[in-house]
């Protein structure tokens, strides 16, 4: 049997690979108009990045890592999420020393052994902004507003953000407190994750995906009922922001994110028909985690998204035309002189940013037009034996059939000359 794929793994081909291009274009695009610069850190850590930084009650750290031991023995890890590893190069290179906030964001591969489904794989892409040193609700905000413009000038419809205050380690604990009261009568329904929860984060509970544990949870004090007056204000102010900024939300109280190091603000993008589940966005801010671990105390917040969560998503709502690159001109050749001279053509037009192409198998006039004509090329330029000997070369416009003679040291000039005028 051929080699295949790893489960849970993607071969992005050409015709394909175009959408993500235009998604990351646009993404670069937004962060650059917001005054984000983009960060690239290593596909593998030391474990205990993640397990300090994620949390070692999450279902990322218990279940799906990959994880493995170097050749000296010690435990690394593919990384599950971008966030840990953002401030750790924060912490290591000293960013904090750079004038406040560090924005940041990064795009790249992210690993979770889960089981694969529409919208899930082992091996995904994130888009994902931190923003540290700051903790005003005016970041929330901003942060947040990102995601809905870049969402706006994709074109999607039908979003809306979720919203909610998880708290500060201080009103946590009074949540915390009356969650377990309600609970304990009720705990032997809950499902294993749960029950194990119950000590460790009891938070969590609440985000359980298990039918049976969110009837059990029903009624259960969330974390709004339970906000300090210093949380309830920042929560307040954000959603205000928020309506200045004609973002559309709502606040979900049960929306307390599958991660540990959440404090305050966290929120989802949903949009439906895209498979298992229909948050393509979700963040929130972490105040502690750049002190887990072992930073200066630092404020932050950021979001991820799954790139192809999104794709997803505009290709169900129908924003993607036909997006394969397509060559502005091909050149013909026709006998192994007209090859050599060509090819020189071709060169000298590529050097000018021209996209042209050029049949590599000697095949036929016909076959070589065809082709021209399959890859949506609006001119060919066509040269053989007799053309070399009276020094032109034939430009046909492929839309319109009309055809032109134009001296071969001229060629460059008039090709880019109506690649200029759109001609």
């Amino acid at each position: 049997m051929a080699i295949q794929r790893p489960k849970g793994t993607q071969d992005l081909l050409p015709g394909t690979i175009e959408q993500w291009q235009y998604l990351e274009e646009t993404i670069r695009s937004v962060c650059r108009d917001f005054g984000y610069e983009e960060i690239r850190t290593p596909i593998f850590e030391a474990t205990e990045l993640f397990q300090r930084g994620v949390g070692q009650t999450t279902d990322i750290v218990k279940k799906e890592m990959y994880t493995f031991l170097d050749k000296g023995d010690r435990s690394m890890t593919l990384r599950p999420e971008g966030t840990a590893s953002v401030c750790r190069a924060y912490v290591e290179n000293k960013l904090y020393g750079q004038p406040l906030p560090v924005k940041l964001y990064y795009i790249g591969p992210m690993f979770r052994y889960e089981r694969p489904q529409s919208g899930r794989f082992r091996q995904f892409h994130q888009f994902g902004v931190e923003v540290l040193g700051a903790d005003q609700p005016l970041v929330d905000a901003e942060v947040i507003s990102l995601v809905w413009n870049l969402y706006q000038r994709l074109g999607l419809a039908g979003l809306e953000v979720h919203l909610n205050s998880v708290g500060c380690p201080t009103c946590r604990a009074t949540h915390r407190e009356q969650l377990q009261k309600f609970l304990t009568p009720k705990k032997a329904e809950l499902c294993d994750d749960c029950q194990e929860r119950f000590e460790r984060n009891p938070l969590r509970i609440l985000d359980c995906k298990n039918p049976n544990c969110q009837a059990v949870t029903e009624g259960a004090p969330t974390t709004l009922d339970t906000l300090c007056p210093d949380c309830g204000a920042h929560f307040e102010k954000v959603l205000s922001l928020l309506r200045e900024a004609g973002v559309a939300y709502r606040t979900n109280p049960r929306l307390v994110r599958g991660l540990d190091y959440y404090t305050k603000t966290a929120f989802e993008v949903m949009v439906e028909e895209i498979g298992a589940q229909s948050a393509i966005c979700g963040g929130g801010r972490y105040d502690g985690l750049v002190q887990e671990i072992e930073g200066p105390a630092t404020p932050g917040i950021g979001f991820a998204m799954g790139l192809e969560r999104v794709l997803a998503a505009l290709q169900v709502q129908g924003k993607f035309s036909e997006r394969r690159s397509k060559p502005f001109a091909m050149l013909i050749a026709l006998g192994d002189k007209a090859q050599n001279e060509g090819f020189s053509l071709v060169s000298a037009l590529r050097a000018r940013g021209i996209p042209v192409s050029m049949d590599l198998l000697g095949r036929s006039l016909k076959a070589q037009l065809k082709m021209a004509n399959r890859e949506g090329a609006e001119f060919a330029l066509i040269l053989g034996e007799e053309e070399l000997e009276r020094g032109v070369l034939l430009l046909r416009d492929l839309t319109s059939g009309d055809q032109i003679e134009v001296p071969v040291n001229e060629a460059v000039e008039v090709v880019c000359m109506k690649q200029q005028r759109g001609v």
